[in-house]
């Protein structure tokens, strides 16, 4: 009989020993996260300082050679007049001046450059500190253009927008990345996807002067790379000039040259004369393709430097991961490197810019130049267009990726989501909000599955329950992208997201709220009914209907969700609805937020519990802002 109670005090302690071993093990996980949080913060402050210290040093340069410049610049026009004006020296003398202006006209191009690139790396590090500070809102790509407030969750979770997550997320500048990025928070990707995202995620994280250097070169071509016009004039090749054109053209442009110098030899000027009514006869011939060359390349050229510059980027790394490995092997083409023919066909642009300078003209004419190169620029498009979207694809995603693992340097305490098979599934440990600095950011646990599919979340205003379904949501959207969630360990099976939680009316549309939000709710059921399990987000569920109604719409709003295989989290202030847990139960259960009012002042520790929540704190609230309740 003695032995019993003492058997039992044992097991007490030893699953207190194992409670207490369990904390300091999540204790050290934190310190060690904490230290990589320094570690990262530590990285950008040094590298910061380099980089303005190196801005400083190119400007300081740039100042004195410029001073060097005027001041070569004086001594020629001095030398100019003691060669031509006092007759003193020779006018050889100012081939000197004319030699030493153009080397420091070269020096200062390349200090510049060196500057521009110094202020860029400056203007990286600088956004990063304010991200891992939570001071990004503003200082980003806002993703405006990507907004549609008909998408199932984009809206609700604050996907684009100012402050938004593809703002804190976005390193992209190129139109391509921030397209690529954009579509996978928009749609989740398969489970084998977002695996070989995850792998090349995890490698670009500690490549930070791979990720310096791809936002270097994007912004050295603000607004960035026009990917569907380029992507376009390369599809939309015309046939390539028969080799009779471009071999006429040629024998036509030096018969001129030949002619010419004949000319300044002494023979007729008759001979030229026929050659140029030739040339004028064959340009007139082909004028019309020539034109629709010129116009078609225009937009396009602006692009093509930094299209090649990020392609070399992407053909000089080594890769490891399998996603990177390939991205690397999609642009190689007839072993040409991709950066190499857009050099070219980048050259061929700058020398149709050349047809512009009325100084030239009359020689271009005289050479069949524009023809020429216009013949050049058809026959790349012909041989290289096809390949230009796929390029641009390549480029996106790298920058996509790139994006996708400065935010997991960033924040080292995030963990990447494990996809399960199976029954649907979402378990969340120490789940939080990305959009929240990581030290306000008050975490709480979560498992749905089997038999447990729904939580009914109640609790008072600004309690917490809108933030944990955002919170929620944006995970699931995240690890389906192949991004780290801010969660201690995520495992979830692939769901479809479907959130009511920022529906408003329509003037427009002629919708008023609670219209608004039925359709939302219909359009999650049928969500619910493709092929992945959804997880729905209901907050406030029919809070524009009087109380009878929302009772009965809500359960079987809940119910029919459920009946498909769906997961999700409903919030309430109406403790009425607090009765769906019960009568779905064991697949329903009741969680609550709760609240103080200490000192005239509501607080909250935003930590969800088991049950009802047990008051309500509207009239507290009206009180403390002076309202006569």
């Amino acid at each position: 009989m003695t032995g019993e109670p003492s058997s039992e005090q044992a097991g007490i302690r030893a699953e207190q020993a194992g409670i207490r071993a369990e904390q300091a093990g999540i204790r050290a996980e934190q310190a060690g996260i904490r230290a990589a949080q320094a570690g990262v913060r530590s990285e950008y402050e040094a590298r910061l300082a380099a980089r303005r210290a190196t801005a400083a040093g190119a400007a300081r340069s740039a100042a004195r050679i410029s001073n060097a410049r005027l001041a070569v610049f004086a001594v020629g026009v001095a030398l100019a007049w003691l060669a031509f004006g006092a007759a003193r020296i020779s006018g050889h003398w100012l081939w000197v001046a004319a030699l030493a202006f153009a080397a420091l006209v070269g020096r200062h191009d390349r200090v510049l450059r060196r500057q521009r690139d110094a202020e860029r790396a400056v203007r990286w590090y600088d956004e990063g500190l304010a991200r891992l500070e939570a001071r990004f809102a503003g200082r980003g790509a806002a993703g405006e253009r990507f907004r549609d407030r008909h998408h199932a969750y984009a809206e609700d979770l604050d996907l684009f927008g100012h402050g938004g997550l593809f703002e804190l997320l976005c390193r992209a500048r190129t139109t391509a990345g921030e397209e690529t990025l954009a579509g996978w928070l928009l749609a989740p990707a398969p489970p084998a996807t977002v695996c070989a995202r995850q792998a090349a995620v995890a490698e670009l994280a500690p490549a930070l002067d791979l990720r310096e250097e791809l936002a270097r070169l994007g912004e050295e071509a603000a607004p960035g790379l026009r990917a569907e016009a380029l992507a376009r004039w390369g599809e939309s090749a015309a046939a390539p000039p028969a080799r009779a054109l471009r071999a006429a053209a040629a024998a036509l442009s030096a018969l001129s040259v030949a002619s010419f110098a004949g000319f300044c030899l002494g023979a007729p000027i008759i001979p030229w004369l026929a050659v140029l009514a030739a040339e004028l006869a064959f340009a007139a011939s082909v004028r019309g393709r020539v034109r629709r060359t010129l116009r078609a390349i225009d937009e396009p050229a602006r692009d093509l430097e930094l299209l090649a510059r990020l392609l070399e980027v992407l053909e000089r790394e080594r890769f490891a991961s399998a996603r990177l490995v390939e991205l690397k092997r999609s642009v190689a083409r007839d072993g040409v490197l991709p950066s190499r023919a857009i050099a070219r066909l980048e050259r061929l642009a700058q020398l149709l810019d050349a047809r512009r300078n009325q100084l030239f003209a009359p020689i271009g004419a005289a050479l069949l130049f524009t023809t020429q190169v216009a013949f050049a620029v058809d026959a790349w498009r012909a041989h290289n267009g096809p390949a230009l979207r796929g390029w641009i694809d390549a480029v996106g995603e790298l920058e996509a990726l790139a994006s996708l693992a400065t935010h997991a340097c960033e924040h080292p305490g995030d963990a990447f989501p494990e996809l399960l098979a199976g029954p649907p599934r979402f378990e969340a440990q120490d789940a939080g909000h990305p959009l929240l600095a990581e030290a306000r950011c008050i975490r709480n646990d979560l498992s749905l599955g089997e038999p447990l599919r729904v939580l009914v979340v109640s609790g008072s205003n600004m309690s917490g329950k809108s933030t944990l379904l955002r919170s929620i949501g944006t995970n699931a959207v995240l690890a389906q992208a192949g991004a780290p969630v801010r969660a201690r360990r995520l495992r979830m099976t692939p769901l479809a997201v479907g959130a009511s939680i920022r529906v408003i009316d329509s003037l427009q549309e002629g919708a008023s709220r609670f219209y608004a939000e039925i359709q939302r709710l219909h359009q999650i059921v049928e969500l619910a009914k493709g092929p992945s399990p959804a997880l729905f987000l209901l907050d406030e569920i029919l809070h524009g209907t009087n109380s009878h109604d929302r009772r009965i719409g809500a359960e079987a709003v809940v119910r029919s969700l459920v009946a498909r295989g769906a997961l999700g989290l409903v919030t309430t202030h109406d403790l009425a609805l607090a009765q769906i847990a019960d009568a779905l139960a064991p697949g329903a259960a009741n969680v609550h937020f709760e609240d103080e009012l200490a000192d005239g002042r509501m607080r909250f520790d935003y930590r969800m519990r088991p049950g009802v929540v047990a008051r309500s704190n509207a009239l507290a609230l009206m009180r403390a802002v002076g309202l006569e309740v």
